[in-house]
């Protein structure tokens, strides 16, 4: 644990998923020694986005955009965003479902804070799938992914059902 990061120093880890998905992260909450809130540096290339469109039923996160210009999507809704700009995501329905996609020409910088829950559900609308996540934040989760339209029902498989 330290108490204090330079955002220059960080080692970052980059990462490539198809043609859309891309960036650089360094996860900063548990260097800092915290629990109960997540934080992770991120670097987007221009043209691309960090994760897909989704929601978390639980966690809580805030965006802080540090350099770059970008699009935020949230729920039905779409804004112009750049530095200096701090983004909501609350907890909910799809209504609350969000994605920053870079924009720009630059690479677009940010934090991501958030609770950091126990368990949770996330799904992602454009693609009809869910996740269920449990397990300590700090520590290897039990993850389940899924899609709405194939799941099976409550009695599906149970004795005597």
């Amino acid at each position: 644990m330290t108490p204090v990061i330079s955002l220059s120093r960080l080692v970052k880890n980059p990462w490539q998923q198809g043609d859309v998905y891309e960036g650089s992260e360094a996860g900063l909450g548990a260097l800092l020694g915290l629990k109960a809130l997540g934080i992770t540096y991120n670097e987007v290339p221009p043209g691309k986005s960090g994760c897909p469109f989704h929601n978390h039923h639980v966690e809580d996160e805030i965006f802080v955009i540090l350099e770059g210009d970008g699009e935020y999507r949230l729920g039905q809704h779409h804004h112009v965003v750049t530095a200096g700009d701090v983004l909501g995501a609350p907890a909910g329905g799809v209504d609350t479902a969000h994605q920053l996609i870079n924009t720009g020409d630059q690479s677009l910088q940010y934090l991501v804070i958030s609770s950091r829950a126990a368990v949770d559900i996330i799904e992602y609308p454009d693609s009809g799938k869910f996740m269920a996540r449990s397990g300590p934040p700090d520590q290897p989760r039990v993850r389940l992914l899924g899609r709405h339209d194939d799941a099976p029902s409550y009695w599906e498989g149970e004795p005597g059902a």
